[in-house]
C-alpha cells in the first residue's frame, strides 16, 4: 500500500473519480482518495484496507467496489452516504490517496508485496502525480486535525480523559468496530 500525500483541485468529482478508476484499471490497483483532515495516520488506513479485504474475501462486503468498501471502513461507517464525507469534493483539498496492488484479501494483510506488486503501486503514483488536479505535497499526514478527527468519529474528552490509548488507537477502534456493526 502506497499513500500519496497532495492538495486536489477538483473542478468536476465525477470525472476526476471516474479517471483515477481508469487510472486503477490500467494498473490494477485500487485508488481511494481521502479527505486528510479525516486520516489520522497511516496505520488508520492499513486497518481500514485489511479489514475491508477480509469482509471482501468472507463475502461480507457492503459495497461491490473494493475502493468504497475500504472508504467505509476507513470512515467507521455502513453507509456510503455517510462514508462519502471523507472522501474528497469539488474544490481544493488536502488529501491521502491510497494506492492499493494487493487485493488478496488475506487474513495476514499485506506484508509489503511483491517486486511486481510494489511496481504497479509506484507506475500508478507516476501517472497521479501527471494529473493536472494532483499537486504532491510532504507532511500531510503530520498535521493531523485533532478537533475535526474528533468530531467526525464522534471521540469526546471524556472517551480521551479515560484512557491512555491515543487518538490513532481510538480511530481504528472504530474501524474495527464497523465488522462488530454489521
Amino acid at each position: 500500500m502506497e499513500l500519496l500525500e497532495c492538495t486536489l483541485t477538483v473542478d468536476d468529482l465525477d470525472e476526476f473519480v471516474a479517471q483515477l478508476g481508469r487510472i486503477g484499471d490500467r494498473h490494477d490497483v485500487t485508488i481511494q482518495a481521502f479527505d486528510a483532515r479525516y486520516v489520522v495516520d497511516r496505520s488508520h488506513l492499513e486497518c481500514a484496507r485489511k479489514l475491508a479485504d477480509r469482509a471482501i474475501a468472507r463475502e461480507e462486503n457492503i459495497a461491490r467496489d473494493r475502493a468504497v468498501e475500504v472508504l467505509l471502513y476507513a470512515a467507521g461507517r455502513r453507509q456510503i452516504n455517510r462514508a462519502l464525507e471523507m472522501g474528497i469534493n469539488v474544490g481544493e483539498t488536502d488529501a491521502i490517496v491510497l494506492i492499493d496492488a494487493d487485493s488478496s484479501g488475506n487474513e495476514g494483510g499485506h506484508k509489503g508485496g511483491t517486486a511486481e506488486t510494489l511496481e504497479r503501486e509506484a507506475a500508478t503514483r507516476r501517472e497521479l502525480v501527471k494529473l493536472d488536479a494532483i499537486e504532491p505535497t510532504e507532511s500531510i499526514l503530520e498535521a493531523v486535525d485533532t478537533e475535526a478527527i474528533c468530531s467526525f468519529y464522534d471521540v469526546t474528552d471524556t472517551e480521551q480523559a479515560a484512557t491512555d490509548a491515543s487518538l490513532s488507537d481510538l480511530v481504528r477502534e472504530r474501524v474495527a468496530l464497523l465488522e462488530v456493526e454489521k
